[in-house]
């Protein structure tokens, strides 16, 4: 279980993330939704531990990942929105320098690496720099550093990024099949259809502030609306008005 628990996070004068809660449960894929600039990928980097929040607590089955950072990340897996993979490391070589981290015997490691290369179709590339890898080459490799633990719990950072029609749908089928292993599942997007297609719940993100945290079918009822791109907007245009609303006025 992933907790978020009144985060906030401010870069100067911009106020990034502002007092965000809320709970992705195992078992369940949760989708954070937002547009360019929401606040997600912030959001996710201060759960991950990489960046401090100003105020507020991040929390992996209980535990705080700023006061037992090392434990909260055994549980965790992460796949940056920009893979950050060692680019003269082939893939294989940067997978099981992660698990050797994660001091995962050497064997253990092989045999995760044999059974995603299959599982993504990585053989072609496996064993080539990292350099020379297109962008949904590196995702593939990201991701499977991202489970080479064998996490409790992951957090993809727009993980569809790159991929084409075939990788995604390969993807989706291993997050679902790591759902129905009762794996918690955090990740972002702006993709509607990836969301749709995926989430058991939607955390909507605007301006930086939780919108709305519900299921996709709730958010419809919500909303008013026929689709979940429908809900979505109507959802930010209310949020968009009760930030622009005098104080103490709330949304018209």
């Amino acid at each position: 279980m992933i907790e978020a628990r009144g985060l906030s996070k401010r870069f100067g004068a911009i106020e990034a993330v502002r007092e965000i809660s809320f709970v992705a449960g195992d078992g369940r894929i949760t989708g954070l939704l937002g547009p360019n600039g929401a606040g997600k990928s912030t959001s996710l980097r201060l759960i991950c531990g990489v960046l401090a929040p100003d105020h507020g607590d991040a929390r992996i089955d209980g535990i705080d990942v700023a006061g037992e950072a090392s434990a909260a990340r055994a549980r965790l897996g992460a796949l940056p929105h920009s893979a950050g993979l060692y680019g003269h490391l082939t893939g294989r070589e940067n997978i099981a320098y992660f698990g050797a981290l994660h001091r995962i015997p050497a064997a253990r490691i092989a045999r995760e690496i044999d059974r995603w290369r299959e599982r993504l179709d990585m053989a072609g590339f496996l064993d080539r720099p990292a350099k020379s890898y297109s962008q949904g080459q590196r995702i593939k490799v990201a991701l499977v550093r991202a489970l080479v633990h064998q996490p409790r719990n992951l957090v993809l950072d727009e993980p569809t990024n790159g991929l084409d029609v075939m990788a995604i749908r390969a993807l989706r089928g291993v997050l679902e099949e790591l759902r129905a292993e009762g794996r918690c599942i955090l990740f972002s997007s702006h993709v509607m259809q990836e969301v749709s297609a995926l989430c058991d719940r939607i955390v909507i993100v605007g301006g930086g502030r939780v919108l709305a945290d519900d299921t996709p079918a709730a958010l419809r009822i919500r909303s008013g609306t026929a689709t979940l791109e429908e809900a979505f907007l109507r959802i930010l245009a209310d949020g968009e008005r009760e930030d622009e609303a005098p104080d103490g006025a709330g949304a018209a």
